[in-house]
Order: structure tokens, then C-alpha cells, then sequence
């Protein structure tokens, strides 16, 4: 028989495991592609840096009046320190696994459009922070359960 502590906890245990195991499949620390949009506003600079492994394909474009782009990958990859005016596109593979940095600084008058799609690693703090909240879950379902256990004579 259930009792209501027993129902209550292993509701909650079932919560938690459910939010890690979700997390985890959106979140997952192996290969994943990232694509996004952003803008970059006049005079401003922004940086992205990701680790990236061997023969995945990265691709980013940018759109705007002037702009400077510093490029680097790792190895004997695409190294880059120039200045571009309209429109960009930079579609590479990863000759050696490491981390890929990309400085977009705006020169021109109005705001950049950058679209990428990069073929990275996910975060590995994320899948430790996963795990603690599964087998926290498993943990709280199983305390619960043991509530409803019946006890032996003598305690």
C-alpha cells in the first residue's frame, strides 16, 4: 500500500528525473550544430570561440557596410585578418580538432547580420550537472518508496 508520502515523493523524484533526462537530450555534450542569428551593433566587436572536432563543417556569414574579420582555426587551417565590405561568407572543414576563434569588428555605419551554423562540442559541465540531477531523482524515488516499506517488529 501507498501512502500519501510515498505517492508525493516518487511524484517529484519522476519530475526531476523527468527535467534531467530531457536536459540531456536537448543539451547533448557529444557533436551538436548550433544556428543562429545575431546582430552587431555599430563600432562594436564581438567574439566566438568554440571547440570543434576534426572534419566538421562550420559556415558564417556577414552582411553590413564594412567590417573586419579575424579568422582562426586550428592547425594549418584558415587564418584570416582582413578587412571585407557588403557581404561575406566563410564555409570551412576542421583540419585538426581545437578551438576555432572569430573576431567580427563592425567599421561601418550601420549594424552586421551574422548568421552561422558551427558543428561543435556541447558543454561537458552540462552533462555532469545531468547526471547529478538524474541519479538525484533515482535517489529521491527511491527514499519515497521506502516509505511505504513495512516495518519489522522492533522498530
Amino acid at each position: 500500500m501507498l501512502t500519501r508520502t510515498t505517492i508525493v515523493g516518487i511524484g517529484i523524484g519522476a519530475v526531476i528525473l523527468g527535467i534531467g533526462i530531457v536536459s540531456m537530450i536537448l543539451n547533448s555534450p557529444f557533436l551538436h550544430t548550433e544556428a543562429r542569428d545575431a546582430t552587431i551593433g555599430i563600432e562594436k566587436i564581438a567574439t566566438y570561440e568554440f571547440d570543434a572536432p576534426k572534419s566538421s563543417h562550420q559556415k558564417f556569414t556577414v552582411t553590413g557596410d564594412s567590417f573586419h574579420i579575424k579568422l582562426r582555426t586550428p592547425a594549418d587551417g584558415i587564418q584570416k585578418d582582413e578587412d571585407f565590405k557588403n557581404q561575406i561568407t566563410f564555409d570551412w572543414y576542421v583540419l585538426q580538432e581545437g578551438t576555432n576563434k572569430i573576431t567580427i569588428n563592425n567599421t561601418g555605419s550601420s549594424e552586421l547580420k551574422f548568421q552561422y551554423e558551427f558543428n561543435r562540442y556541447g558543454d561537458q559541465l552540462l552533462l555532469t550537472h545531468n547526471l547529478v540531477l538524474i541519479i538525484t531523482a533515482v535517489i529521491i524515488i527511491g527514499f519515497s518508496a521506502g516509505f511505504s516499506a513495512r516495518k519489522p517488529k522492533g522498530f
